[in-house]
């Protein structure tokens, strides 16, 4: 009990921070409404985070703050959205995913063998940069043994590099398509790494495109499950080949790692929502205040993500780290746009 109240302690200042930057975000577009929110929540959080609030004590709270309320935003989302917008993606939308994300983990290991990576960092960073980030790199690093140097290396890289997918795509997709709802949140829902990012990306476009590239990204998230299995089944010994792993050592991994490969609460929360909204006469009281407090949600887990962007990491990775990390986003975008030309 006791430690269960300090751990809850330890979480309040980096929440209570990440809940005060939300709200001077949202005070300051008053006076600069072109930038927006969760634009001005992030540059704040990344500002402070280097400088005054490089705090060790308030990072239990900005982790919860990402990672909790912005899963309950995801949830909430649910409530938004009805099938009218899933008819928006449809099989099409699926076959990109499939393809964005199949070529890009190659992509990813074979860029990454060629510039001399191990093989399990190359295929943590194909699984961080196909699926989501650092919760999909969470997942695979125990069914492919990696190191925890390599863990964290392939996270860092990442992360840094979604947040500047997270800038750079809304720019590129007002030049490309005119910020056209599909092509623009497939764009972003396909490409950009984490969860966070991606809505923190749609933001600075619309509300329409934040709600679609979600259900993109939410494509992606499901798919984890196959993306572990299939690791499973490799061999990562340096010496050997990758696809030379026995059956029984790969079940017995598979086995191992079973309870690992399940579907995030949060999905499953934002689908009943879903399907309540879509069947169902629900006031609009609920469907707005659902709007509102997913909002701000998300704002807060934005500021938290800025808070945690380090400039000492992105150095200390060294440049062909983050040459390898550049290689693979470049892919991506090339990539997303070649399938949205052919696809929709």
């Amino acid at each position: 009990m006791y430690t269960q109240m300090k751990n809850n302690r330890s979480v309040l200042p980096g929440l209570m921070i990440s809940i005060l930057i939300s709200l001077i975000s949202q005070y300051l577009t008053n006076f600069i409404p072109n930038l927006g929110a969760a634009l001005i929540a992030i540059f704040l959080g990344i500002l402070l985070g280097n400088t005054f609030l490089n705090k060790p004590y308030l990072k239990r709270g900005t982790k919860f703050s990402e990672k909790t309320l912005l899963e309950w935003s995801i949830v909430l989302n649910g409530m938004i959205l009805d099938f009218q917008i899933i008819k928006q993606v449809g099989s099409a939308g699926f076959i990109f995913v499939i393809l964005q994300m199949v070529l890009t983990i190659l992509f990813a290991y074979w860029i990454g063998r060629t510039m001399k990576f191990n093989k399990k960092m190359s295929l943590l960073m194909g699984a961080g940069n196909a699926v989501c980030g650092s919760s999909a790199i969470g997942t695979v690093s125990p069914v492919i043994e990696a190191d925890k140097k390599d863990k964290a290396m392939s996270i860092t890289i990442v992360n840094v590099m979604g947040t500047l997918l997270m800038v750079l795509l809304p720019i590129l997709s007002s030049v490309l398509y005119q910020n056209e709802v599909v092509q623009t949140s497939a764009l972003i829902g396909g490409t950009v790494q984490s969860i966070g990012q991606v809505v923190a990306s749609a933001k600075l476009v619309s509300t329409d495109v934040t709600n679609l590239s979600i259900v993109f990204k939410l494509m992606r998230v499901l798919l984890i499950v196959g993306v572990a299995l299939c690791f499973s089944k490799l061999n990562t010994k340096e010496e050997e080949s990758l696809f030379s792993k026995t059956t029984t050592s790969s079940t017995s991994e598979v086995k191992k790692n079973s309870s690992l490969m399940t579907v995030p609460w949060f999905i499953i929360g934002f689908f009943i929502l879903f399907m309540l909204r879509s069947f169902l006469p629900l006031p609009s009281l609920m469907i707005h205040s659902s709007e509102v407090i997913s909002n701000q949600f998300e704002i807060t887990a934005l500021a938290a993500i800025g808070l945690q962007v380090k400039f000492s990491d992105i150095l200390k990775e060294g440049p062909r780290t983050m040459l390898y990390g550049l290689l693979i986003s470049f892919f991506q975008i090339v990539l997303a746009v070649v399938l949205i030309t052919w696809l929709f």
